[in-house]
């Protein structure tokens, strides 16, 4: 006989769900929460569906049906009725980068959107103006979040004298969503010592006018140029900005997540919001080697170890703690235009007519060299194993993809029994004979699904990558059908933060809403993932890509209770609508860090 506590109505449009306290006589053994009559998505292929589990003190003690999940309910156990909702395990992104998009919070926000050249002066002016008279002429100015792809019309060049036409004597920087492109007006070149007699960085790259005088767009490596004499915002200003992404992150329902490039100043901000209890999710963090540390990759391995050695608190409990268990390496930029810095076996597309008669035909651009070698790479590769540490890659173009994939091969036959989780991010394009190898090496890659659409910088990169390789960019079908285990990273802040969306194009690969003529716009001709699959990704492929494996991405027992009640099942309604999931509640260890507003 169950007695009605208390109950919890969660409405969304027009969905009514109903969460119903209960509580039950049952004898023992016993549970802290029993959950049923629910729709459970478990993760676990062995046994994907279930409509009850259990929780004891965080962890999963049971899962299956109402019947069987009776036996665990005492007097003091909490009976949650889900009254059909649907639950999950909680998102594991597997490559994000929260803090910066915590740091990003503290600037002026372009917000990704498309934009004309009086437009994007527009909106930096408005935000100079916001701090007219507060700031000197030597105060920095910071713009995020400049979607460079997307400037309108296609094809438009901005330059440092595009901004020198700011009403304003202030150094000012945009940075471009990607990450990997800067533009500087001729103030911010000047107090950074940057002229034409300044070299590029065997990293990157410094645009420059016929005469070798810097247009004020810097690529990867380049852009530190700038960057390094811009201040750094304090320890407070991070850790509010960190708490803002968290927060951000339990609101998508994620409940693990791997910062892919963790800054050196953000290990005392994450020990920090740790120490404090204000953690809501299990943090992997991954700082990163650079290129010049190849020559010494002992030395390398020596320093990420230091750092796992002062910042690795995972204690395997019940409240998220930090873990330092990946490294990053960049082994090349990006294939969208104008950068054009993603590796490519075979070179770019270049049009040898005009804007209004354009003629393309194979250039001489294949990007730049690798920023690792393969035998460099495979020697970190090798080091970072025998020291417990996973490596994650950037890899963008398929020359890139190749070389990480040859570096893992000479790790396997190296370390043929170590458990090394090798992670290959981004794989925008993969050479069809490399499909194989990623289940071959035991390579993951971790796929960013809301980039398998035909958005306005997808139309440009067309031109100069031609018909047959756009009919095969991003892979995630085919690597799946080829047997590589996916896994799913959103990278935001490169893209506005929606978890859900990117799962509906990871499935459709068509822009929304859905519609007769969208269809017509599917991307390439890769089959796509299933609703499934793509659930997988964020989940139980995520945590195996962080060797979490053990302890979370399913439910199941043993494991702790991460998990999310959402407004909607994914894997039943409309496709257009997954979308428009919403998160009724996030726990982690079996505790509540995210309810959705009544």
């Amino acid at each position: 006989m169950h007695s009605l506590i208390h109950g919890k109505i969660y409405i969304v449009g027009n969905f009514i769900c109903v969460l119903l306290p209960l509580i039950s006589n049952a004898e023992l053994p016993e549970a802290s929460e029993v959950y049923q009559s629910g729709h459970l998505f478990t993760s676990n292929v062995k046994s994907p569906k279930a409509e009850a589990f259990a929780v004891k003190d965080g962890v999963v003690t049971y899962v299956g049906n109402n019947l069987g999940a009776q036996k665990y309910v005492g007097p003091s156990t909490k009976v949650i009725n889900l009254d059909g909702c649907f639950v999950m395990p909680g998102i594991i992104d597997g490559h994000v980068h929260p803090f910066d998009a915590g740091v990003q919070l503290t600037k002026w926000n372009l917000n990704y959107e498309a934009l004309s050249v009086e437009e994007l002066l527009g909106r930096i002016q408005a935000g100079l103006d916001s701090e007219s008279g507060k700031k000197d002429a030597d105060s920095w100015f910071e713009a995020v979040n400049w979607f460079q792809e997307q400037m309108r019309p296609a094809g438009v060049k901005v330059t440092r004298s595009t901004l020198d036409r700011l009403k304003t004597k202030r150094p000012v920087v945009v940075s471009s969503s990607f990450g990997h492109t800067l533009l500087a007006n001729s103030r911010a070149l000047e107090l950074a010592g940057v002229s034409r007699d300044t070299p590029d960085p065997s990293t990157g790259k410094i645009w420059r006018d016929p005469d070798g005088t810097p247009t004020g767009l810097f690529e990867d490596d380049a852009m530190f140029l700038i960057t390094a004499k811009v201040p750094q915002p304090t320890f407070e200003t991070t850790r509010a900005g960190l708490l803002k992404a968290l927060g951000a992150l339990a609101q998508q329902g994620v409940t693990s997540f791997l910062d892919a490039a963790t800054p050196t100043n953000a290990f005392d901000v994450y020990r920090s919001v740790e120490k404090t209890g204000q953690l809501s999710a299990r943090a992997h963090l991954a700082p990163v080697i650079e290129p010049d540390e190849a020559v010494d990759p002992n030395a390398a391995v020596a320093r990420i170890s230091k750092i796992a050695h002062d910042y690795h608190t995972e204690n395997a409990g019940r409240r998220p703690s930090v873990t330092v268990r990946n490294a990053k390496l960049f082994l090349d930029g990006v294939i969208s235009a104008p950068a054009l810095t993603g590796a490519m076996l075979q070179p770019y597309l270049t049009n040898t007519g005009t804007i209004s008669h354009p003629h393309w035909v194979t250039g001489k651009n294949r990007g730049p060299e690798t920023y690792f070698s393969t035998e460099k790479l495979a020697a970190i590769f090798i080091g970072l194993g025998r020291a417990g540490i996973d490596p994650h890659v950037h890899a963008d173009g398929d020359r890139a993809v190749r070389v990480a994939l040859d570096a893992t091969a000479t790790l396997r036959r190296e370390l043929p029994q170590s458990d090394v989780r090798v992670a290959i991010a981004h794989d925008e394009i993969v050479d069809p004979q490399d499909y194989p190898r990623f289940k071959q090496l035991s390579a993951i890659p971790v796929m960013s699904f809301q980039w398998a659409v035909m958005s306005d910088d997808m139309v440009v990169l067309s031109d100069y990558f031609g018909v047959e390789r756009m009919n095969r960019i991003e892979p995630e079908g085919r690597l799946a059908k080829a047997g590589a285990r996916i896994a799913f990273g959103s990278d935001w802040p490169v893209d506005a933060f929606n978890e859900w969306r990117a799962f509906q194009l990871g499935v459709t690969r068509r822009p929304e809403p859905i519609s007769q003529k969208a269809k017509s716009r599917r991307m390439g001709d890769d089959p796509g993932l299933t609703r499934e699959q793509v659930l997988l990704a964020a989940t139980i492929n995520a945590a195996y890509e962080l060797h979490a494996d053990g302890l979370v991405g399913s439910l199941e027992p043993g494991k702790w209770g991460d998990f999310i009640i959402l407004d909607r099942n994914p894997l039943k309604v409309p496709i257009d609508e997954i979308s428009k999931t919403r998160v009724f509640e996030t726990f982690v260890g079996g505790t509540s860090v995210y309810r959705l507003a009544e």
